[in-house]
């Protein structure tokens, strides 16, 4: 048998001779054991055309091999040693690789070899272990948990084979990089992948004290760690936030920068054992009274959970000053300091910390809301009035007293109260002679009269015949009113705030009266007559704001013989708007038509003639009346400032306006004009400036009269 093998080989070795023109340099030898089980190559290449060289490896392996056209030249190898059939094959591998050719494997078994260049756009197979090998070009998608690809894939650019066919693609969304090249190239990427994103691991822990303060030891740790300008890289940084609820701190990092941060914590995290300090709190937003009685509340219950059983609480001394007892004897005191705006706390430090993260968190600006009501009426009124009153000084009369006549009654009363009367002429005797005396003509008194005329609206004729009078009133009224009104008001969160514009008017409440009747004596009350507004906000979260809403316009409509009348709209309500919308509280659509008839009757029936003996009233009312309301919310300075600017401006613009169109009278006046907003104020002059600038113009009038 170990003849035959030797013969099979010496054979084998002669025909590659003979079919290849330089045998020495083509020669490839095969070795089989004695009992022909593994299979033994060793090969020797010189100046053998590449294609050859892939024919006889992909003859001797059994391997169907494709190549492309654009694969040429000549190549020199040789091995020494022999190999086995996967060491044959990754010898005829790296050759490819050596002179610029790689390999890719499909799904069927067939081998194509290309250029490396050309590789990479081939229908390269995607892998997810390291199973084939080799110098066979492969694509491997790895995914990464704890760093950015985006950062990582330049790094791997530069290890990867980019001549050589490799590429390496980064897909953010996924956070997965895809590379592509040769098997062992990207087997060793994939490990450096996995060391790294190892190092990036930015896991979260959470450590809970016992005894210190979470904002308290978060600050000294950041400005150890989160602060540090020596040059440390931003992966070995760790992130620490207070979560002031559960008194923990949160640790995002790097496992051994976490390491070095809780190490910090256990070491400040320590029980001071102390009996008691002392600690000023000086507030910037809230009030320190108002803080004094919930800081009471909080203490009582901490000590509550500390003691386990409720604390004993001590009465209440003068002030804002509160102070408790527990079991062991250690008093807490709250005092508020008004003047300074501060808090004055004694207590242990443990629940010294917990007040002090309930003073930080109550302590805090508040929003604001700005609300702006629109109130709008519009009324539209008409009247018609017409009678004819008649009256005889021996038959009678015809009054009416609808609409707005003024009675023929009360018009002859005063007129023959304003008649003149004739002076009486009386005869005496004077030293026997009879003398006549005659006194002067007393004028009527024209009060009634007066009055009455007084009362007389539209047209009047009149006409006195013998013992006859009569007049004819008639008179029609149109009325149009547009009232537009926008009070605003900006308060904070959850405080009552009032707005109002009018007068503050008298009204009787009661009468008294002296003894006989003489010198009454009556109780006034003043009432506010105007535009009212009244708002309470509520922000909710998001932007949504409730309003309890109290909204009054009044007016003086008119007086009768007790008192004056006001007319009033009123409006309650509690309502839901969200920022910056405009909303309608209520309105008012009415129409009133009223039609008055007084006549004579059968008379004032008669067709034509019947106007002789009736007097008509009729009147048509329609009003509209529509408040809305518009909240936005204020939640810092740029936004009050915003608001503030707008309004500001558009007064001023109105004050130039007026100054420019001047006074008719005194066009040469200057009116007073706002100074820019956000610009210098401008101060009235002091009283020495103000003398130098009048004696100068003293002095340049004088100049003038004298030239």
């Amino acid at each position: 048998m170990q003849k035959t093998s030797l013969a099979l080989a010496i054979l084998l070795g002669l025909a590659l001779a003979s079919t290849l023109p330089e045998v020495n340099a083509q020669q490839m030898q095969l070795q089989r054991s004695a009992n022909e089980q593994p299979v033994e190559y060793a090969a020797s290449f010189k100046n053998t055309d590449i294609t050859e060289f892939i024919q006889v490896v992909g003859r001797n392996l059994g391997r169907t091999i494709i190549i492309d056209p654009d694969v040429r030249g000549r190549i020199d190898v040789r091995s020494y040693d022999v190999m086995n059939e996967q060491q044959y094959w990754q010898f005829f591998l790296n050759v490819l690789e050596v002179y610029g050719f790689a390999t890719i494997e499909m799904e069927s078994g067939v081998i194509k070899v290309m250029r490396d260049k050309d590789a990479r756009n081939g229908a390269i197979p995607v892998v997810d272990d390291n199973s084939m090998g080799g110098d066979t070009m492969v694509t491997r998608v790895v995914p990464v948990a704890n760093v950015s690809v985006r950062e990582l894939a330049p790094l791997l650019r530069l290890l990867n084979d980019q001549s050589g066919g490799g590429n390496v693609v980064s897909y953010d969304p996924s956070n997965v990089i895809m590379l592509t090249g040769r098997s062992e190239t990207i087997q060793r990427l994939v490990e450096i992948i996995e060391r790294v994103d190892r190092a990036g691991n930015q896991d979260v822990t959470v450590v809970k004290l016992n005894h210190a303060s979470a904002a308290e030891v978060v600050r000294i740790a950041a400005s150890l760690y989160e602060r540090s300008t020596d040059g440390t890289p931003a992966l070995l940084i760790p992130k620490i936030v207070a979560d002031e609820r559960s008194n923990s701190v949160v640790i995002s990092g790097e496992p051994r920068a976490r390491d070095r941060v809780m190490a910090l914590i256990e070491q400040l995290d320590q029980d001071l054992r102390s009996d008691g300090n002392t600690r000023v709190y000086y507030l910037k937003y809230a009030k320190a009274s108002e803080l004094v009685e919930v800081l009471q509340g909080v203490s009582q219950s901490l000590q509550a959970e500390t003691t386990g059983g409720a604390a004993a609480a001590a009465p209440a001394t003068a002030g804002a000053r509160r102070t408790m007892v527990n079991r062991n004897n250690n008093a807490i005191s709250i005092s508020a300091h008004e003047s300074s705006n501060s808090l004055v706390i004694t207590a242990q430090p443990d629940l010294l910390a917990n007040l002090e993260g309930v003073i930080r968190q109550l302590d805090i600006r508040r929003a604001q809301v700005h609300v702006e009501a629109i109130i709008v009426e519009i009324m539209e009124g008409n009247g018609v009035d017409f009678g004819l009153q008649w009256i005889s000084e021996d038959a009678g009369m015809v009054q009416y007293n609808n609409g707005r006549q003024v009675g023929i009654g009360q018009l002859a009363a005063g007129a023959y109260m304003a008649r003149e009367i004739e002076g009486r002429e009386t005869t005496t005797v004077v030293d026997g002679n009879m003398v006549t005396t005659k006194e002067p003509d007393r004028p009527g008194n024209m009060t009634l009269l007066a009055e009455t005329l007084q009362n007389v609206n539209g047209m009047m004729v009149g006409v006195v015949k013998n013992d006859w009078g009569a007049i004819l009133q008639a008179v029609s009224s149109n009325t149009n009113s547009n009232i537009l009104a926008t009070p605003s008001l900006m308060t904070v969160d959850n405080e009552e705030a009032s707005f109002i514009v009018g007068q503050s008017v008298p009204t009787i409440t009661g009468s008294t009266t002296g003894a006989n009747n003489d010198n009454p004596y009556q109780t006034v009350k003043r009432e506010d007559v105007g535009i009212k507004l009244k708002v309470t906000p509520q922000i909710n979260e998001g932007s949504g704001v409730q309003l309890i809403i109290e909204q009054e316009v009044s007016s003086i409509s008119g007086a009768t013989a007790v008192d004056i009348t006001i007319s009033k709209r009123e409006l309650k309500t509690v309502v839901m708007a969200d920022d910056g919308e405009t909303i309608v509280l209520g309105g008012l659509i009415d129409e009133d038509v009223q039609e008055s008839v007084s006549k004579v009757p059968l008379l004032g029936d008669i067709p034509v003639l019947g106007h002789l003996f009736k007097s008509t009233s009729t009147t048509k009312r329609k009003r509209n009346l529509m408040i809305f309301l518009k909240p936005t919310i204020v939640r810092d300075g740029i936004t009050a400032s915003a608001l503030s600017s707008r309004k500001y401006n558009y007064i001023r613009a109105e004050q130039i306006k007026a100054d420019e169109e001047g006074l008719s009278l005194m066009p040469l006046t200057k009116q007073p004009v706002l100074p820019e907003w956000d610009g210098p104020l401008t101060l009235p002059p002091t009283f020495e400036e103000y003398l130098q600038e009048q004696e100068t113009q003293q002095q340049s009038g004088q100049g003038g009269n004298h030239d």
